[in-house]
Formats: C-alpha cells, structure tokens, sequence
C-alpha cells in the first residue's frame, strides 16, 4: 500500500517541482527552452505508451493467438475518442494561442488554461494507474519495477511540464505565488485519475489489457494534437525533434532498466 501511494503521488511532485521554476525563471520562458522541454514530454509520453501500455496489453492477451492485437486495437482507439470528446466539450486554450477551444464559454483565460492542462494531465495520471493496477494483480506480468518505471518517467516529464504550465500563467498577470500554486494544482488529476482507474481494474480485471491501451490512445492524442504541433511550428523546431529524441531514449531505458 505504501508503494502504492509513492507511485501515485511522484508525478505529482515532478508537476510541483516543475512549477516551482516560476520563482527563478523570468517573467516568460524563452522559446528555445519552451520548445526543448515540449519535445522532451511528447518523447516520454511516446515511450511509456509503447513499452508500458501498448506491449504489455498485447502480452497479456497473447493466448488469444493473432487476435491478441484486439484489445490493444479497441483500447487505443477508445482513448482516442474519449479524449476527443473531452477536447471538444470542455472550454480551454492552449498556451501561445488566443482563439478558445470548445465551447463558447466566460471563463477567464487563467482558468481555460488550467482546463487545457488539466485535459493534458488525465491521460498521465490514468496511465500511471493503470500500470500500478498491473502490478497488484498476480500472473499479469507488470512488475512493480515497471509500474516504477512509469511513475518516474511521468514524473520527469511533469518537471518541464510543470513549468510550461506556470510560466504562461505569470505572463497572464498572475503573482508567482499563484501561478506556482495553478502549476501545481494542475497535477492533482493525475493521482485522482490514477486511482479511479485501480478501483476499476480491481473490479474488472480481464478490461485490463483494454485499459492499458485506451491509456495509451489517450497519452497519443495529447502528443499529436498538442504537444508536437506547438513544439514544431515557427523557429527553433528542430530543437522540438532533439528533445523529443532525448524524452524518448530515457523513458525506453528507465522502463527496460527497471522492468
């Protein structure tokens, strides 16, 4: 149990620690490093979906014969569209942009940026759970090394993300009291949606390898439809593909590593 919770709650602290940069950075962060730490997330966030998710879904399903590509299949894209509806029906905005996403709404820019965020953070923190799920149950074959392993390269992942998210929030106006105080409270869905997922793979065990993959869809979705478009456009993108390259080999070695 106590395991556990670590698990649950080093993501989060990555988020903090990330946020905390707001005291020491100025007033924006500069491109160059804004392009970097987004590539580097997408990296990571590819990593862990491929060798913590999407593999182990289709191991646990390999007695299934050449159908033991179904639930991965049906998971993924299950995510896909979950967040898809979750992008559409909830009112946000996306850093460096002024054109709200989703529907009209009078929520202050603060707060459809936290929403944006918040919509980042879910898949994360389901994926953490559900990998933490995996390694409760006997004869799974996750590991509580690799459940470990996903857990560290969210956490590092959330450390620029932490900071991406609470610099655009000082440029708003905000104090850096507050801004590190949004940063931080952006991440508590992770260990909330984490712990959601438990409780449901705990009920539901054959959904598992299902869950996995529609954690991965998820993760997917917010990598493609976010995180590589902004670390692409304008200048400096090759500095994107670099960090993404950096984010990818660590996650794929920590999970190797620690499995």
């Amino acid at each position: 149990m106590y395991g556990m919770l670590i698990g649950l709650l080093i993501p989060l602290l990555g988020t903090m620690l990330g946020s905390a940069f707001v005291f020491f950075m100025k007033r924006e962060m500069p491109v160059l490093v804004q392009k970097s730490l987004l590539g580097f997330a997408s990296g990571v966030m590819v990593a862990a979906s491929i060798w913590s998710l999407i593999i182990p879904a289709m191991e646990m399903s390999e007695s299934d014969g050449k159908w033991a590509v179904l639930p991965a299949a049906l998971g993924f894209t299950f995510g896909i569209v979950f967040l898809l509806v979750i992008d559409y029906v909830t009112p946000h905005l996306h850093i460096d942009s002024n054109t709200p996403e989703g529907p009209k709404s009078r929520l202050s820019r603060t707060t459809m940026l936290s929403l944006a965020v918040t919509i980042h953070n879910l898949p994360e923190g389901m994926a953490v759970g559900v990998v933490i799920a995996g390694s409760l149950q006997e004869g799974i074959g996750i590991s509580t090394a690799a459940a470990l392993a996903m857990s560290l390269g969210i956490a590092i992942q959330n450390v620029p993300e932490g900071a991406i998210i609470s610099m655009p929030m000082r440029a708003e106006g905000n104090s850096r009291l507050r801004s590190f105080v949004i940063g931080s409270l952006s991440g508590v869905v992770e260990p909330v949606g984490a712990v959601l997922v438990i409780l449901l793979a705990s009920i539901m065990t054959p959904i598992l390898p299902y869950l996995l993959a529609f954690a991965a869809g998820a993760m997917f979705f917010v990598v493609v439809e976010e995180l590589i478009p902004e670390a692409s456009e304008g200048s400096h993108s090759n500095l994107g593909t670099i960090g993404f390259s950096v984010g990818f080999v660590l996650m794929m070695v920590l999970d190797v590593i620690l499995s």
